[in-house]
C-alpha cells in the first residue's frame, strides 16, 4: 500500500468537514458544561451570601462597626475584629508579595535548571497544599517562643504570609512562564540586560497574573482560624492597637506590631459557639463583612489588573 493511498481518506474534503463539525459540537459542549459549573458556583456564593445578609441584617449598623465585643450580644460589635484583621491582612502582604514575588523571578529567570533547584521548586509546590494548622504550629515554636514576638499581630501577619507564600509564588511563576519567549529575545537583541528584560518587558506583561496569586492568597488568609488561634489569638478584647500614624514626628509608629489582637474568624467564631440567638445573628452579620472584605480586594485586583492589561495594550 503507497503513502498516498493511506493518507486519503484524511484528505477526503467531506470526512474533514465532518471532523471539524464533531470538534466545534465539542467545544460547544464544553462551553455549555463550564458556563454551568461557572453560574452553579456564584448562585452558591449568593445564596451564602444573601442569606448572612438575611440573618445578621438588624445588625448591619455602624455601632456594630464602632463598637467592642461585648457579653450582650445587643451592644457587640467587631470594631476590635476588623481593625485587627486589617492590621494583620497588611503585614502579610508586606512580608509575602515581595518575597514570593522576588523568588519566584529568581526561580524562573534566574536560577539553573539542576537538581538543586528541582528540589526546590517541589517542595513549593508542595508547600501550598500543607494544612493550616501546621503553620500555626510552625509559627507558635519559631515566631512566638524563638523570636520571642509574644502573641502580637507581628507573629500573626508573618505566620499568614509564610502561609500564603507558596500560593504567591507558584502564581507569579505561572504567570512569568506565560510571556512569550520572542519579548525576551527581542529585548536581549537590542542589547537590554536580564534584569532590565525581567523589570521592563516580562514583569509588566505578568502583572496581572501576579495580582491574581496575590489575591488568591490573600483571600485564603483572611479567613484562617487556625493558625491564629495557635498563636494565641483572643476571642474578646475590649482594646484598640497603637495607632499606625501619629501627629508627631516621625509620624509613623511600629508599637501595634506588639499589641495583642483579635480576627474576625476568631470573633465569629465565639459568637456561633454560644447558644443564644442574638449572638448566632452577630456572626452572620459578620461573616457578610468579611465576605464583603473578600469581594472589594478581589474586586481592586481585577481593576488594577484590568488598567495594566489596557496599559500594556496601549
Amino acid at each position: 500500500m503507497s503513502a498516498h493511498s493511506s493518507i486519503a481518506p484524511f484528505l477526503d474534503p467531506k470526512l474533514v468537514r465532518e471532523g471539524l463539525a464533531r470538534r466545534k459540537r465539542l467545544d460547544q459542549v464544553f462551553v455549555v458544561i463550564g458556563l454551568i459549573v461557572m453560574l452553579s458556583c456564584l448562585m452558591i456564593l449568593t445564596v451564602l451570601f444573601v442569606d448572612l445578609v438575611r440573618n445578621g441584617a438588624e445588625r448591619l449598623t455602624w455601632d456594630f462597626f464602632t463598637n467592642f465585643a461585648s457579653r450582650r450580644p445587643e451592644r457587640a460589635g467587631i470594631l476590635a475584629a476588623w481593625v485587627g484583621t486589617s492590621l494583620i491582612m497588611l503585614v502579610t502582604a508586606v512580608c509575602a508579595v515581595p518575597v514570593g514575588v522576588a523568588a519566584a523571578i529568581y526561580l524562573e529567570e534566574y536560577a539553573p535548571k539542576n537538581w538543586f533547584t528541582a528540589i526546590i521548586e517541589i517542595n513549593v509546590t508542595n508547600l501550598a497544599g500543607v494544612p493550616s494548622i501546621v503553620y500555626g504550629l510552625l509559627a507558635l515554636g519559631l515566631f512566638v517562643y524563638q523570636f520571642d514576638l509574644g502573641q502580637s499581630i507581628a507573629a500573626a501577619g508573618l505566620t499568614l504570609a509564610l502561609l500564603i507564600l507558596p500560593i504567591v509564588i507558584v502564581a507569579t511563576r505561572e504567570a512569568i512562564r506565560a510571556v512569550p519567549n520572542a519579548i525576551r529575545e527581542a529585548a536581549y537583541g537590542l542589547g537590554a540586560t536580564r534584569w532590565e528584560v525581567t523589570k521592563d518587558h516580562v514583569l509588566p506583561y505578568s502583572t496581572g497574573g501576579i495580582l491574581t496569586g496575590m489575591i488568591l492568597g490573600l483571600s485564603r488568609a483572611i479567613g484562617e482560624t487556625a493558625p491564629i488561634i495557635t498563636i494565641g489569638a483572643l476571642s474578646f478584647i475590649a482594646f484598640l492597637p497603637e495607632a499606625p500614624f501619629q501627629r508627631e514626628f516621625p509620624f509613623i509608629s511600629f508599637g501595634w506590631l506588639d499589641d495583642p489582637f483579635t480576627a474576625m474568624p476568631i470573633q465569629m467564631f465565639n459568637w456561633v459557639s454560644r447558644p443564644d440567638p442574638a449572638f448566632q445573628a452577630n456572626a452572620a452579620a459578620a461573616g457578610a463583612i468579611l465576605l464583603g472584605m473578600t469581594l472589594l480586594m478581589n474586586g481592586i485586583a481585577i481593576w488594577i489588573r484590568y488598567r495594566y492589561r489596557k496599559k500594556i495594550n496601549w
